[in-house]
């Protein structure tokens, strides 16, 4: 019988040190949710009487990441995947995503169905590393384009206290990531450089899988947006983005299970320190990873059992 891909030793022992993280963080989570209650339980009420036609729309623009996430994971494919199977496999990743820490579970998911679909572990891999590394530059791209379009969108709150610990910390990973390449990332570095050469050698697959990506970033910025619009926060879109962009990626060092609790914690104090009352960015942020992750999650994870049923993966 072939062992799971996903539950390699290497993959379990990372599970292992990520799970003990998340229990390490989960309950400062916890102590700060209870700390600020009032400001949560202000923000649900504000959010039971928010504006129906705005959250129907933020609703449609969830919708669309599902697609879009399938269409740049077909981009990184060179091989045709069936696209049914395809954007099923990606709804349920997220919600296997929503419930390991740091994307192991969106990770493993999509690794193994890239191996049922054919092809072997090493280039699923590889396909999965080109696909997130469009997704990192896709980001960045966005928030130079937005810092530079739209001059102030992106200010520092007065005082500035935690732009040391911030810029500390991006050096900490910097290094730590030179140091893994140094180490052994070498045949990894270009293992993704012939893949990615063989993609943009295809312009449809380039395509796909930048489009795919932009649109997968862009439907949650309209999602928030629209949110936002349903409660009466008045920040405008172009700095609604940058903020999601620079929160979403802040959370994404601490590896708690789809961001929980750190992603909410992150957006909700940019939203504060860029002007929005306190209440009020409460009620974006839980309408915001109500649409993305809690309604979703109990599908997603049907959707998980269905494909493995079927052997899809």
């Amino acid at each position: 019988m072939t062992p799971d891909p996903a539950l390699t030793p290497a993959r379990r022992a990372r599970a292992y040190a990520h799970t003990a993280l998340t229990l390490a963080v989960l309950p400062a989570v916890v102590w700060l949710a209870g700390r600020h209650w009032p400001v949560l339980h202000t923000g649900a009420v504000r959010l039971a009487t928010a504006d129906r036609a705005w959250l129907l729309a933020a609703a449609a623009a969830t919708l669309t990441t599902w697609p879009c996430a399938a269409l740049a994971q077909q981009g990184a494919v060179l091989r045709r995947l069936p696209p049914t199977a395809l954007v099923g496999a990606q709804f349920a990743a997220s919600a296997a995503g929503h419930v390991l820490p740091a994307g192991l579970g969106s990770g493993a998911v999509n690794l193994r169905y890239l191996v049922r679909a054919g092809l072997t572990l090493a280039h699923a891999a590889t396909a999965l590393a080109v696909k997130g590394t469009a997704g990192v530059a896709v980001r960045a791209l966005l928030i130079a384009g937005l810092v530079l379009a739209c001059p102030g969108v992106l200010r520092l709150p007065r005082g500035g206290g935690g732009v040391p610990a911030a810029l500390c910390a991006a050096a900490l990973c910097l290094l730590l990531l030179s140091a893994t390449v140094r180490s052994r990332g070498r045949a990894v570095l270009t293992a993704l450089r012939g893949h990615g050469v063989a993609v943009h050698a295809r312009p449809a697959r380039a395509a796909a899988l930048w489009g795919g990506s932009l649109g997968y970033v862009l439907g949650h910025c309209a999602a928030l947006t629209a949110v936002a619009q349903a409660v009466g926060l008045t920040l405008g879109p172009a700095r609604l983005a940058v903020l999601y962009l620079a929160a979403s990626g802040a959370a994404a060092l601490l590896p708690t299970p789809g961001g929980l609790g750190s992603l909410d914690a992150v957006l909700a104090y940019a939203l504060t320190t860029a002007g929005a009352p306190a209440a009020t960015a409460a009620s974006a942020v839980l309408g915001y990873r109500l649409l993305t992750v809690w309604l979703p999650l109990v599908p997603g994870l049907l959707v998980l059992a269905l494909l493995v049923r079927r052997r899809t993966l």
